[in-house]
């Protein structure tokens, strides 16, 4: 091996691209780029590769005897990235990638493959862009008790909620304006429904408690249901609207949820604002830490990637999860937390109709705590109605849901939020 680690570079879309031009510019002093893998040779990605070895096929990196480690920025659950990252595995080639999807779906082999070998398999741009959230917690944070991880994980939900709390807009109008500033994709499903975020969960999750990761373990809400009505009444209660991630450890395992819930203003998750990304951990003895920004773009994965290319270069890369998946004996907890919560519903304007509602929910054990009931408008025979509620069970607020949306007085299907809790 020479003195620097030469890069093989699988991916040159916009990160690809991005981390091409670092290395070449020196970013990286100990690295050197030396070959690269993309479905078109010829395309203008705005840096000069015209001194780097370019391979079609993205297998070719693996054999390259110039390569020591490999980088897939492809992504893609399966197929030509997963082929490409088990290939280096097993080659004993270090591996970077951004790939969340992958790492999730398939972290037993991997985590076999990079554990059996001793071999690197470093991914701090899989979660939460360039904030540092995987080094801190595999790292900073060693020796500590984690309790509870919780934040943002997903920049496209939070800059639609941002969006419809700043300016008023729709659901479809601020996924539209993501859509045009590219922060969301053409098919914006992965993100709005909220399995994002629960993929990048599912690893820190995997790190903090040595829970393996499986997307059935995390209970995932999206932020689709949310109207502009939701934001308006959300801040009649001091408060917005945010899609977070929790892992909790409780008494019987670690309780693990992607949803939508209601914060309060004063709360730090309500300053994170647009494309940003949060991660809030309590851990003991350190206390209690947030870590804050970028999440998605070019820029702030392609910083990520770099960081993991300056850790390998200078010996520090480490297995996937320092465990086999299969020896990972932390259990994942079904039961959720009580919470407070908020409940949205469109209530015939009619007598007793209220009463009705507030004597099922207390039929199911859910008391109220606040009420805003609006107006109707001329044209319309519901009262659109958010309570709030005190610390409920959720086993009591699902059977009380559900007996709600069995009454004709109720029109369209009920919401119900938890309320953020520090």
């Amino acid at each position: 091996m020479s003195d620097k680690i030469r890069i093989g570079l699988a991916g040159l879309g916009t990160v690809g691209a991005t981390v091409a031009a670092r290395l070449l510019q020196g970013a990286v002093p100990r690295a050197k780029l030396v070959a690269v893998s993309a479905r078109d040779a010829k395309k203008d990605r705005g840096v000069d590769l015209s001194a780097i070895d370019f391979v079609a096929d993205p297998l070719e990196l693996v054999a390259h005897k110039d390569v020591d480690v490999v980088v897939e920025l492809i992504g893609g659950e399966n197929s030509t990235a997963l082929d490409l990252v088990e290939a280096a595995l097993k080659a004993g080639k270090p591996v970077i990638t951004a790939n969340k999807a992958m790492l999730t779906a398939h972290a037993a082999p991997l985590s076999d493959l990079s554990v059996g070998a001793g071999v690197p398999l470093a991914f701090e741009a899989a979660v939460a862009g360039g904030i540092p959230v995987i080094k801190t917690v595999r790292e900073g944070l060693a020796g500590n008790d984690i309790t509870r991880l919780c934040g943002i994980l997903n920049g496209t939900c939070n800059y639609i909620l941002s969006r419809m709390e700043a300016a008023g807009l729709s659901f479809a109008d601020a996924l539209k304006e993501a859509q045009e500033l590219g922060f969301a994709e053409a098919d914006p499903t992965l993100d709005v429904s909220g399995a994002d975020a629960g993929q990048k969960l599912a690893i820190l999750s995997a790190l903090a408690y040595g829970v393996a990761p499986d997307m059935d373990n995390i209970s995932v809400t999206g932020i689709e249901a949310i109207t502009a009505a939701d934001i308006a009444f959300a801040d009649e209660f001091d408060s917005v609207i945010r899609l977070v991630g929790t892992a909790a450890r409780s008494g019987n395992g670690v309780y693990h949820s992607v949803e939508p819930v209601l914060v309060k203003k004063s709360q730090a998750l309500a300053q994170v604002l647009n494309e940003l990304n949060a991660l809030s951990i309590a851990a003991e003895p350190l206390g209690a830490m947030m870590l804050q920004g970028p999440g998605a773009g070019g820029g702030a994965t392609a910083s990520a990637v770099l960081a993991d290319i300056a850790d390998i270069a200078a010996g520090f890369g480490r297995p996937l999860f320092d465990m086999a998946v299969s020896d990972m004996t932390e259990s994942a907890s079904q039961n959720a937390p009580a919470s407070e919560f908020y409940i949205r519903l469109a209530l015939a304007d009619q007598p007793g109709s209220m009463a009705k509602a507030t004597q099922i929910l207390a039929e199911n054990g859910v008391s109220i705590e606040e009420v805003v009931q609006r107006s109707s408008e001329s044209d319309d025979s519901y009262l659109p109605v958010v309570f709030i509620t005190h610390q409920t069970e959720k086993p009591s607020l699902d059977a009380a849901l559900a007996a709600l949306e069995q009454q004709s007085e109720i029109c369209n299907a009920v919401l119900a939020l938890p309320v953020f809790a520090d």
